[in-house]
């Protein structure tokens, strides 16, 4: 049982002087992430031409960019400006759980949209039969619940916990593992589950997605034409990306968390893989996808005729 009300998060930085830039820098790229999630969903929902399974799983990816953004960015802009660092006891662990939720969701999304990749080039004949719209809007659903149950399960095992003097956060959010490290009671169960469940539910899409492009990669250097290994490679290029980018920011964070012991140091990492990767998603879509630019050219020049 918890004897307290709140947590401190003490952010990027205790220089003052630096406070206004990164409340401009933040605000800007939160900013920045809403509008270009917000316009993937519109593009994808006015064009019927991408009213296929993959944009269907984008835009949902899109929603998750919005909703893990939101659930941290706004909060670290509010104790700037009211030059507070405190977060209630409640604000804290509804966080971590919403954090979890959303960055689970992201996971499996692109678990998702890898195996919609290898159904389009793999088994092209059947891909209409194999993703039709019940299984897509299974595959989220499950996605959303089983992100819901591993971020519930955890914030419960949080509840557990006592918390005694020390209740400073070297963070901008409430991340689980620094929640659990000011713990004054007994933390195995919860770090067993962490690594349990971070094998099961990040490994399982992460295994997915290589095996998909394991596939995919050796159907396509079966093809006999050039002109077909491009066009096959050209449809898995942003979806590559965005995977890159996803995973490599997490795994470098973790990497650079274990070789330092600034907790600040890694706190600045963790910007990554919080904050620029629902930032970059919509610039690697509509920068590298024919189909959502010519969806945006047509967006774009429909806007005048509504004014």
């Amino acid at each position: 049982m918890s004897l307290f009300s709140e947590f401190l998060l003490l952010g990027l930085t205790d220089d003052l002087a630096l406070q206004p830039l990164i409340f401009s820098l933040f605000l800007f790229m939160y900013l920045v992430t809403i509008l270009g999630n917000l316009l993937i969903v519109l593009v994808v929902s006015s064009d019927s031409h991408l009213h296929t399974p993959m944009y269907f799983f984008l835009s949902n990816l899109s929603l998750a960019d919005i909703c893990i953004s939101t659930t941290t960015i706004p909060q670290m802009l509010v104790n700037i400006q009211r030059k507070r660092k405190a977060i209630s006891y409640t604000g804290c662990l509804s966080q971590v759980c919403f954090v979890l939720i959303f960055a689970g969701l992201e996971n499996f999304l692109l678990a998702a949209m890898a195996y919609d990749r290898y159904a389009a080039i793999c088994h092209p004949l059947r891909y209409t039969a194999i993703m039709n719209p019940c299984l897509c809007v299974l595959l989220v659903l499950f996605s959303f619940s089983i992100s819901t149950v591993d971020a519930l399960l955890h914030s419960l095992m949080v509840l557990r916990l006592s918390f005694c003097t020390d209740l400073e956060i070297p963070h901008f959010f409430c991340e689980l593992d620094q929640v659990i490290m000011l713990a004054c009671s007994d933390t195995l169960i919860n770090n067993i589950l962490i690594y349990v469940t971070a094998g099961i539910f990040a490994g399982v899409p992460l295994f997915g997605i290589i095996f998909s492009y394991i596939h995919i990669v050796s159907s396509v250097l079966q093809m006999p034409s050039s002109g077909g290994m491009y066009k096959a490679f050209s449809t898995c290029g942003s979806h590559l990306s965005v995977v890159s980018l996803f995973y490599g920011t997490i795994f470098g964070v973790y990497i650079s968390s274990a070789v330092t012991d600034s907790h600040r140091n890694a706190a600045v990492a963790s910007v990554l893989y919080s904050v620029v990767p629902q930032m970059l998603n919509p610039f690697i879509y509509s920068l590298r996808n024919r189909d959502m630019k010519e969806a945006l050219r047509k967006l774009m020049g429909r806007i005048p005729s509504l004014l």
